[in-house]
């Protein structure tokens, strides 16, 4: 009964405004510049799997592995990049296009099963 009335005591204060303590900020996932990382699981945990634009076909739709899927990913190819809940790019399912400027995704909408990286 202690340590229940201790953690709802601190909670409390951690709520209360002008409380000092503060929430660690998220942390982005490791994609180097040039890369499309995706990884299997929300904030940047799981398998990562980084694909190169000398790897890529530009405007063809790359399927991940089946049974696989991402639900995380960072863009840094400097191209957009569409995501796809179809593992065939079909536009009937979730998709979801992102700039290649740096964006960082901690939780995708969908499981993410192929991606296009587009010329401009």
């Amino acid at each position: 009964m202690r340590t229940t009335v201790l953690a709802a005591a601190l909670a409390a204060a951690v709520l209360l405004p002008g409380s000092t303590a503060t929430a660690a900020p998220p942390t982005l996932g490791v994609c180097a510049p040039g890369e499309l990382c995706l990884w299997e699981k929300a904030d940047f945990k799981g398998t990562k799997r980084s694909h190169e634009l000398s790897g890529t076909d530009i405007e063809s739709c790359v399927t991940l592995p089946t049974g696989s899927g991402a639900l995380a990913l960072a863009n840094r190819t400097g191209r957009p990049v569409t995501t796809y809940q179809s593992a065939e790019c079909a536009e009937t399912g979730e998709f979801q296009t992102y700039p290649g400027d740096g964006t960082w995704v901690p939780q995708s909408p969908y499981r993410v099963r192929a991606f296009k990286i587009w010329e401009r």
